[in-house]
């Protein structure tokens, strides 16, 4: 292929706007690290996720290089003279897109632009083409717009000062006139900002309709559960194998985006409603936590969170950590938490029970296979449990069905029949004191 014709076939895209999706686009990755030998490890295994995601993206990587240096140059992010290397390498090996494992400034994005001239996007923008590709419903859909929208608004200005250069001249009150590409700019901003606040309208009544959802299933009295984790770690799967519910599972990057609520039968007879939600990822662009808060906030409205880990990753501690500053930014780290080690047909031998010793409390599960799935439903009744208040009721023995309620939804740790009541010591949720509050005996 011709290097004037590779070009053409550039000149359709522009940097922000990138749609990795539309053809096999070659890719060419870069990263920097410090020089520790830990930071070279981490800057590594971030790295391998980049490829990962530009091939969950549609792109084909054909090289990708790391570069140590102690902090990002701020004019081409890697330096002049790397940058310049890499451009001759994307160039002979006809290169389409590269793509920098961290966010670029706008002035980084328009000057690698000019040495490498091709698109060039971060990591950032990446996550933000993945969320695009597998939005689906009303609300997914609006809140990937609201996070692209939100990136692009500050990268407008490189647009507007290139075409602000083709025109204008000295006049007018201050002394100078306006050109085309500002006035341009203005009108771009103007556009965008209507378009922001539009969809962050949308955006509130949706998650106001959520909201009326969340606090309908509270009145009803069912515990909550929400599964949590590093994408592609097997949420949906195991899902799909608790409930027998049918959310599209697939081998990718954040294939799941909407959350989803299905109800789970405990053991006891209890039953729990279990939620899904979108997988996160080391570096989860802010701009996305803004726009699916309405939906991760399911993680932070529930009884406990099961904190699901690929135990086949060879990462599994900063997985579990870049979960948890997420949660973090959502105020729900301090919800309680089960952690359940999935993909244990695919652990290495042995694995798998170092990593339970090493976190005690936690639960092996095969969402592919069922093993394991029966002791974690227990141990998901059993911390449920724990939670639950510890009340003692005096029932009158003509309402059976309040002690039945009690067995059902509860945990009784001492019954005595005396001569008009059943005195029952039990641990029961929140919903349970309210309903049958005239029976505690104070």
């Amino acid at each position: 292929m011709s290097r004037d014709h590779t070009n053409r076939r550039r000149a359709r895209l522009t940097a922000s706007e990138t749609d990795l999706a539309v053809m096999q686009q070659r890719a060419l990755l870069v990263g920097t690290t410090a020089a520790t030998d830990g930071d070279v490890e981490a800057a590594e295994a971030s790295l391998d996720e980049l490829a990962l995601l530009a091939d969950t993206a549609g792109a084909e990587v054909v090289f990708a290089d790391l570069q140590r240096r102690r902090e990002p140059d701020p004019a081409t992010y890697v330096g002049s003279g790397k940058a310049a290397e890499l451009a001759a390498v994307a160039e002979g090996l006809d290169v389409d897109v590269v793509v920098f494992d961290d966010e670029l400034s706008p002035a980084q994005q328009r000057n690698l632009e000019a040495i490498f001239k091709c698109d060039v996007v971060d990591r950032v923008a990446l996550i933000l083409d993945i969320f695009a590709m597998h939005a689906t419903s009303q609300e997914g859909m609006i809140q990937v717009e609201l996070a692209q929208h939100r990136y692009r608004l500050p990268r407008l200005r490189g647009r507007g000062a290139q075409l602000s250069q083709q025109g204008g001249s000295s006049g007018g009150i201050s002394g100078a006139r306006r050109g085309p590409g500002e006035t341009q700019l203005e009108v771009d901003r103007r556009r965008v900002l209507r378009r922001v606040q539009k969809l962050e309208r949308d955006l509130r009544e949706l998650a106001g309709r959520r909201s009326v959802q969340r606090k309908a299933r509270t009145r009803r009295g069912l515990p909550r559960v929400a599964l949590v984790g590093y994408t592609n770690a097997g949420k949906s799967t195991l899902l799909n194998q608790l409930t027998r519910a049918d959310v599209l599972v697939e081998d990718r990057l954040f294939s799941t985006l909407d959350s989803t609520t299905r109800r789970l039968a405990l053991p006891g007879g209890e039953v729990v409603l279990m939620s899904d939600t979108v997988g996160f990822v080391q570096r989860l662009p802010h701009q996305l936590v803004e726009a699916f808060r309405s939906t991760l906030d399911e993680a932070a409205d529930v009884d406990l969170l099961l904190h699901v880990v690929d135990a086949s990753s060879d990462d599994v501690e900063s997985r579990i950590a870049a979960v948890h500053t997420v949660l973090q930014e959502l105020d729900a780290d301090q919800r309680p938490q089960l952690l359940v080690w999935n993909k244990t047909d695919l652990a290495p031998l042995g694995v798998v029970g170092d990593l339970v010793a090493t976190h005690p409390g936690s639960v092996a599960v095969s969402a592919v296979t069922g093993a394991g799935t029966a002791e974690l439903v227990t141990a998901v009744a059993r911390r449920l449990r724990a939670l639950s208040k510890i009340v003692e009721f005096a029932v009158p023995h003509a309402r059976g069905d309040v002690l039945a309620a009690l067995h059902r939804e509860g945990e009784v740790l001492i019954e005595v029949h005396e001569a008009e009541y059943t005195r029952v010591q039990a641990r029961v949720p929140e919903t349970i004191v309210g309903r049958y509050a005239e029976y505690i005996n104070r």
